[in-house]
């Protein structure tokens, strides 16, 4: 076999789309529908916590812009060591074994979560803080393990797709998101209505508002413990099995099973490859993929820092440029359906649609020509959104705001958001796929923290006295969008370091089929 690729390996890479990928989809995506329910839920309740505990603060009702990043970042903290962590042990003990602890990671912690406690306002946040630190480092390790297991599950002419589909359940974790934050307001407020409120105080927030924040974030633990026992039920990946644990026989074992046909193992499996022959820190990584690997960990950063500072702080957006009314007008349950209302219809506008287009595209168009026109048209719109931005701050031009600023969501996600997810899964030898794809992933989060913290700033630097909406208008939101336009516009440039992956084989893309074969020339 030394010459070309195993025969187990192209039994996957020629499978016909059986039930077994689409099993395997619905696995790993449901981790990923709850790392984005887990990670983008905190926006829905960040201004219901302000006007919980920090009524007596200098300004009553929101939370402080410390206190703000602390719980923005606290997960994303989590999540950039999880993915470091879990990445490596990934393809040191194998892709399955330290998937289920993942999973757990997030059913304990999204429950702690919300049973965060404390004598003070200080003591909640607090443990609230370090609750969704370990949340972020659970959901960390499901980014490189559920990406590489589907890889490696998936055949060559719709892996991408496959792998797309995986990521796109983070749409729907959103979406999802928006309406747990609906339905649990809504019945909050059919059982204490508006009427509630009369003759209190405008900064009145009733007792039963503590349990709407708490119960968003522990249903974040459902469809991670209904996910635990399939995932524990799959198998090894082959590629994993093969090239990493060389086990020949098992790999044809399990593989035989999940495509039920029969696979004999290759007698010399154990002696051929070269797969020890270099490491991540090696001359020989750093001249065969280390532009790659810069390549891919960039793009992520880049991508990430407009992504993540969008959703965590659209609120903010849609709170001082389109129609939320003043917080001191609502009762702080109604505020909740607000902006959970808000989230779920930018949602089905712009984020999950976009998507699902990269599943259906994908593999047709090519990961690096999507990545390139993602990039370039958030580019151009986050222009067309800074540049008259008084324009679009008047009444009547609000809708068109909206339309724009959906239009940037849905090309992040027919975009870079996606294919920054698929390719580092696709390009790395099989021995460092998910340590390097953990690297990307963590690269990205870095990206993450420095958008958010950055917007947060912003809203700080420009005005100190924020609006209602807890950021003032104007320049404050123009320069911020100008800078993620300048931050798109260089993602266009290093998209030119990673290759074009679509309808290759994971061994020839990584170059795994050429060492075999000079190894057998060698001896």
């Amino acid at each position: 076999m030394a010459t070309e690729q195993m025969g187990v390996l192209k039994a996957l890479d020629s499978a016909k789309t059986q039930l077994y990928h689409f099993t395997a989809i619905v696995i790993t995506g449901m981790g990923f529908f709850t790392d984005a329910y887990d990670i983008f839920c905190i926006s829905i309740i960040t201004k219901l916590l302000g006007r919980i505990y920090y009524l007596s603060s200098s300004s009553p009702g929101t939370l402080p812009p410390k206190v703000s990043d602390a719980v923005t970042a606290a997960s994303l903290c989590g999540t950039f060591a999880g993915q470091l962590f879990f990445g490596w042990l990934g393809d040191k003990l194998g892709r399955k074994r330290v998937y289920g602890v993942t999973l757990l990671l997030m059913v304990f912690c999204s429950i702690a979560s919300g049973l965060s406690f404390g004598k003070s306002a200080v003591g909640v946040i607090s443990t609230l803080c370090f609750f969704r630190f370990w949340l972020g480092f659970g959901i960390g390790g499901d980014y490189p393990l559920s990406a590489t297991i589907m890889s490696e599950y998936a055949n060559k002419r719709t892996r991408g797709g496959f792998i797309a589909a995986v990521f796109a359940m983070q749409g729907m974790g959103i979406l999802f998101g928006g309406i747990v934050g609906i339905v649990v307001a809504s019945i909050f407020e059919k059982t204490y209505p508006a009427d509630t409120y009369l003759g209190k105080p405008l900064t009145y927030v009733p007792q039963q508002a503590d349990y709407v924040w708490r119960i968003i974030l522990m249903v974040g633990a459902i469809p991670a413990a209904l996910t635990y026992y399939w995932r524990m039920k799959m198998l090894e990946t082959a590629r994993y099995t093969a090239l990493v644990a060389r086990n020949a026989k098992q790999a044809a074992a399990d593989m035989s099973k999940v495509l039920q046909v029969e696979l004999e193992p290759e007698k010399d499996m154990i002696e051929m490859g070269t797969q020890d022959s270099y490491g991540l820190f090696s001359s020989e990584f750093a001249k065969r993929h280390g532009l790659h690997l810069v390549g891919t960990a960039m793009c992520w950063c880049l991508v990430d820092v407009g992504y993540y500072s969008q959703n965590l702080f659209q609120k903010n957006v849609l709170s001082s440029v389109v129609s939320l009314p003043p917080s001191k007008n609502m009762s702080a349950i109604e505020e909740v359906f607000k902006i959970s209302k808000a989230q779920t219809l930018i949602a089905l506008c712009g984020t999950v649609p976009g998507y699902w287009f990269t599943v259906l595209f994908l593999d047709h168009i090519g990961r690096f020509a999507i990545q390139l026109m993602g990039f370039s048209f958030m580019s151009v719109f986050m222009f067309a959104l800074a540049i008259p931005y008084t324009h679009w701050t008047n009444t009547k031009n609000k809708i068109g705001f909206v339309v724009l600023y959906a239009i940037t969501f849905f090309f992040s996600n027919f975009g870079p958001n996606t294919t920054t997810f698929i390719v580092p899964a696709e390009i790395f030898p099989a021995r460092l796929r998910s340590t390097c794809h953990g690297i990307s992933a963590a690269t990205g989060k870095i990206g993450a923290i420095a958008g958010s913290l950055e917007f947060s700033y912003a809203s700080e630097s420009k005005n100190k006295t924020l609006d209602d909406a807890g950021y003032p208008p104007g320049i404050g939101m123009q320069n911020t969008l100008l800078i993620l336009q300048g931050i798109n516009a260089e993602g266009v440039f290093f998209t030119f370091l990673v290759p074009e992956s679509k309808g290759k084989s994971l061994e020839e893309l990584t170059g795994e089929i050429d060492e075999d074969r000079e190894e057998t020339i060698t001896a």
